[in-house]
């Protein structure tokens, strides 16, 4: 059984709708799928409807923005109940200050890239959450660079001159919050470094005393130190191994099935449902 844990459609900064990116998943050989939108549920309808039309078994999730300090952090939650009052006002604070945040953001580059607000509205289309690689597929259209990825590495990495911080709760109520819905959250990418700064071990061994259920440890931006050292961290706190694409459609290089989540870690997180 191939399962992938981690994808994103054009609810979020994916490329694809709810339905395609089930559509290539099926094409990809995965017989579970999870969708994980950016701090949104807007794709979880449509693609469960088109996984079921598959034979695919569908996992709803939510990429939720988070942070410890100022280290950003993304928790993905799987199975939450979206009517949860909690988790949703979380979300929706959280779109409301990507929103703001995109927009600064887009005044700065302006200042040496001509680019304006409606670029970004016109690249996230219906999206849910605006976010930085809407504003990178502006300056693609408008011809400044070639691709979303070396916008990112010019520009809108997090240390860029151009780069503008946003709300988002504090990674440990993120978590209570997940599991007060019911949901099960597993930290995404721990230890990619190249995204920016990661948390020290003792974050994570606080997480799990919070309700953390896992790591995702197999995972394109961790390197075999990386991916060796959250494995020591999740057999020591008791903590479920993932393995996921992080899949954005044509946003990013990442495919399909890349990295796989195994059927015991599978079962292992869904016997946490809420």
């Amino acid at each position: 059984m191939r399962i992938d844990l981690h994808t994103h459609s054009n609810v979020s900064d994916g490329t694809g709708t709810p339905a395609q990116v089930m559509r290539d998943a099926a094409a990809a050989g995965l017989d579970v799928v999870a969708l994980t939108d950016h701090d949104s549920v807007d794709g979880w309808d449509e693609a469960a409807a088109e996984a079921e039309r598959l034979g695919l078994r569908f996992v709803p999730g939510i990429e939720v923005s988070a942070k410890d300090r100022w280290v950003s952090i993304h928790m993905l939650a799987y199975w939450p109940r979206p009517a949860d009052a909690a988790l949703a006002e979380i979300l929706a604070l959280t779109r409301e200050a990507r929103v703001g945040r995109a927009q600064r953001m887009v005044e700065r580059i302006a200042v040496e890239y001509p680019l304006e607000w409606e670029d970004v509205v016109r690249q996230s289309g219906a999206a849910a959450t605006v976010g930085r690689p809407h504003i990178a597929d502006a300056l693609v259209e408008r011809g400044h660079f070639a691709t979303r990825g070396e916008v990112f590495d010019a520009i809108l990495h997090n240390r860029s001159p151009f780069y503008v911080h946003h709300y988002a709760p504090d990674v440990h109520d993120a978590v209570r919050a997940i599991r007060a819905a019911g949901g099960v959250p597993v930290f995404a990418h721990p230890g990619a470094h190249a995204r920016g700064r990661v948390v020290p071990d003792s974050v994570i061994a606080s997480l799990a005393e919070a309700g953390l259920a896992g790591l995702e440890v197999d995972h394109r931006d961790h390197d075999d130190e990386s991916r060796a050292r959250l494995a020591g961290l999740a057999e020591r706190y008791g903590l479920v191994q993932t393995g996921s694409s992080d899949y954005h459609g044509t946003g990013k290089l990442n495919l399909l099935g890349e990295n796989l989540t195994s059927i015991a870690a599978f079962e292992a997180l869904e016997a946490q449902r809420g």
